[in-house]
């Protein structure tokens, strides 16, 4: 583990997930795979703090000093912090150039959220010169917010959560929103939660939102989590393979002309797998090679969305294996 560790604190192996015959041991991905390791917008994938200091929080004093720092830093999070409410309803910012990640199976943040991202702003509607980029978030229990556990927003760019374990916040788990783009969240387990992951900000917000927020979601748990698995405006594409669906109301919504694809995932006991009717204007979604075990409703599918291979190379995983490999992979210590 201690060699999987120092990779994953370099962000020095090879990109990409393989098929079950190849693949290395459920979840070891050292580096930034899907959106979040394309080269876009200045950035070369998605890297963190690789080449700065290593330093490790144990306090909460300490953990707030380090993400906010303006260099390049590899955040070690010890045992538990408490993250303060205050005056910022518990959400509080990550500079760029970071990787925050948990040491072991036990690190954990709990009582407020990570904020990456500038202030909100209206009247910004395309990306600034310091938008927040280059952000790593992995091996983290994230629990008990006031808010959301981790929001992305203001055209925040490259961007990797990765093998976290979300429970118990009062908003979302993970809101990409605002103009950010170029995102992946991979390989965590999401429990004892309602609104899972938001993708784009409101039906009125196309002028930050259109054309930007690409996001990768594979190999996620989404471990009778309840809703919004995501749930998408203006995105496209979106990229949502190999997750394990269980107990959940719905799984995806494609809405406002979104653009999402959907494929090699496995829902259990879902009552709406995926939809494109919901409110605000209607989405587009591609479905294939999914697996539906006790649904209630059929995949809802309408129209065509580019690619992700017009940006990147992926092996999926086979749906059927998926009940297997996510839940061996995915959370906290599996690094």
């Amino acid at each position: 583990m201690a060699a999987a560790l120092a990779a994953a604190l370099l962000g020095a192996a090879p990109t990409g997930s393989s098929a079950a015959a190849s693949a290395p041991a459920p979840g070891a991905l050292a580096a930034a795979d899907g959106f979040a390791g394309v080269s876009a917008l200045g950035q070369n994938g998605t890297t963190g703090g690789a080449g700065g200091r290593v330093v490790t929080a144990t306090t909460t004093a300490q953990f707030l000093d380090y993400i906010s720092r303006p260099e390049p830093l590899v955040v070690q999070v010890s045992g538990t912090i408490t993250l303060p409410t205050g005056s910022s309803d518990g959400m509080h910012p990550v500079a760029s150039d970071k990787t925050v990640i948990g040491l072991g199976d036990d690190a954990r943040l709990t009582g407020g959220g990570l904020n990456i991202g500038l202030p909100v702003d209206d009247e910004v509607t395309s990306p600034p010169a310091n938008a927040v980029h280059n952000v790593i978030i992995r091996n983290l229990s994230l629990d008990g917010a006031t808010d959301d556990l981790i929001n992305v927003q203001m055209f925040s760019h490259h961007i990797w959560i990765d093998h976290n374990d979300f429970s118990n916040g009062d908003d979302g788990a993970v809101d990409i929103k605002r103009g950010s783009d170029f995102v992946t969240v991979s390989w965590n387990r999401f429990h004892d939660h309602d609104k899972t992951l938001l993708l784009g900000h409101d039906d009125d917000n196309a002028a930050q939102d259109r054309g930007r927020l690409r996001v990768t979601y594979h190999h996620n748990y989404f471990d009778a989590s309840d809703q919004r698995h995501p749930r998408v405006r203006f995105a496209e594409p979106v990229h949502v393979y190999n997750n394990y669906y269980r107990d959940n109301s719905y799984g995806v919504v494609s809405a406002m002309d979104a653009g999402v694809v959907l494929e090699g995932n496995y829902f259990h006991s879902v009552n709406n797998p995926a939809r494109v009717d919901f409110s605000g204007g209607l989405g587009r979604l591609v479905e294939r090679d999914n697996v539906l075990v006790d649904c209630n409703h059929a995949i809802e599918t309408r129209g065509s969305v580019v690619e992700p291979r017009t940006y990147y190379a992926y092996t999926p995983h086979r749906a059927s294996e998926v009940p297997t490999v996510v839940p061996a992979g995915a959370g906290v210590g599996k690094l």
